[in-house]
């Protein structure tokens, strides 16, 4: 067996839970399977360079993986390049326990292109508002607050509210910061941001032909929204800018923040990890809305998926399918990761441990996807621009949104 082939090799987005997670279940995968001699190498890649080694280097084709975690927003363009093995053969023929009915249906549908199965979900949390407790409880806090504001401190259910909220919290010289954005332009916090806005205006990004729209009138109202937001020093962290959403969790972990909008999983981290500050003192709900709107969520989550390229296909479903286990499931929720089986959501440990997971039904009730679209890569590009000449110009929002719609007109 030549060097390669003794290792097991994994694209793993860079997040600590994940990696921890990958060794626990390959260790319990060859123990379990009486395999010996396999060595797993669990690579850590941010969201950019696991793209560029997957597509742009070709190492999905090229065998340099045998397992790659792919966030669902890629699995249109995967799956035009024919980069992903269709995992519906080994499904049928062994399906992970419980398979379907041990998901939500929210975490099935992503991955799949007519027949053909790309993933087995992994990690999941839609996005929510996450607050401290401890901040909105405290006798203090509410008495100050009625005081400034005329009225009771209380989670904020509209944009302005979380406005006002996020600036009264705001105490740098404390070490506290009102709220924090994941403004780092990777294309994806920036994408969700916009996304959320606009739908929380009553507004699509989507005409009803499928086309991407960004001069609308919800569109424009949310990127000013945004603009005013992450340029207000009196309510918002100051690097803001450089954080990505799993900086921002830490922030919140280490008690710098009052309250955000993040993904479940970095509340569900905040309960878990040794190093957190705010344990305990955690709690989620949906997020704020314009005035006379429903609040709605993102729905984007993480899959496992077996290259084309793989050396090991066999192997690597084999191993999916360990990961995909109740006790996998459960080992990387408690480890600060999210699992996806509905047997975690409600597992009494869990729950315990994390007294909000039991509400990761209600976000998936109101949770919307991103579109579905092979060219979806190139149009974030161009979202991420726009979001970026939002923050850092004082061109206007019409202006932008116009000269940006003609830049996906160009993508077609």
């Amino acid at each position: 067996m030549s060097e390669r082939n003794r290792k097991f090799r994994v694209a793993v987005r860079q997040f600590d839970p994940f990696s921890l997670a990958m060794e626990h279940a390959w260790a319990g995968f060859c123990a379990a399977e009486g395999i010996d001699g396999i060595e797993l190498e669990a690579v850590s890649l941010d969201l950019h360079p696991l793209y560029e080694s997957l597509v742009t280097q070709k190492g999905a084709v090229n065998g340099d993986w045998d397992i790659a975690f792919c966030p669902t927003d890629w699995l249109a363009a995967l799956h035009a390049d024919n980069l992903l093995v269709d995992l519906a053969p080994y499904i049928a023929q062994t399906p992970p326990r419980d398979y379907p009915d041990g998901w939500a249906p929210s975490l099935l549908q992503m991955q799949v292109f007519g027949d053909a199965v790309l993933g087995l979900p992994y990690h999941d949390g839609p996005e929510c508002l996450i607050y401290r407790t401890d901040l909105f409880e405290d006798p203090v806090h509410r008495e100050t607050f009625r005081s400034e504001y005329g009225r009771s401190l209380a989670v904020p259910r509209t944009w302005d509210d979380f406005v006002d909220t996020a600036r009264y919290f705001h105490n740098p010289e404390a070490g506290l910061y009102g709220t924090v954005l994941a403004g780092y332009p990777d294309a994806h916090n920036t994408i969700y941001d916009f996304h959320l806005q606009v739908w929380t205006r009553g507004g699509s990004v989507l005409t009803d032909e499928g086309a991407v729209q960004l001069d609308t009138p919800e569109a424009v109202a949310a990127l000013h929204f945004y603009r005013d937001l992450m340029q207000d020093d009196s309510l918002i962290h100051p690097q803001s800018r450089e954080l990505d959403s799993v900086a921002s969790g830490l922030e919140f972990a280490h008690g710098r923040i009052a309250m955000m909008v993040n993904w479940f999983g970095f509340a569900s981290m905040c309960e878990t990890i040794p190093e957190s500050k705010v344990k305990g003192n955690v709690a989620i709900t949906t997020l704020p809305s314009a005035t006379g709107n429903e609040s709605t969520s993102l729905n984007i989550y993480w899959v496992l998926a077996i290259p084309t390229g793989c050396p090991n296909a066999d192997l690597a479903y084999r191993f999916m399918r360990h990961c995909a286990s109740p006790a996998e499931d459960k080992s990387l929720t408690l480890g600060g990761g999210i699992g996806c089986r509905r047997s975690t959501w409600l597992d009494a440990d869990i729950n315990r441990q994390i007294p909000f997971y039991r509400d990761m039904e209600s976000l998936h009730a109101v949770a919307r996807e991103l579109p579905r679209l092979p060219n979806w890569p190139q149009v974030t590009e161009v979202i991420d621009k726009l979001m970026l000449a939002v923050v850092n110009t004082d061109e206007p929002v019409a202006s932008l949104t116009g000269r940006f719609q003609d830049q996906l007109a160009a993508l077609h």
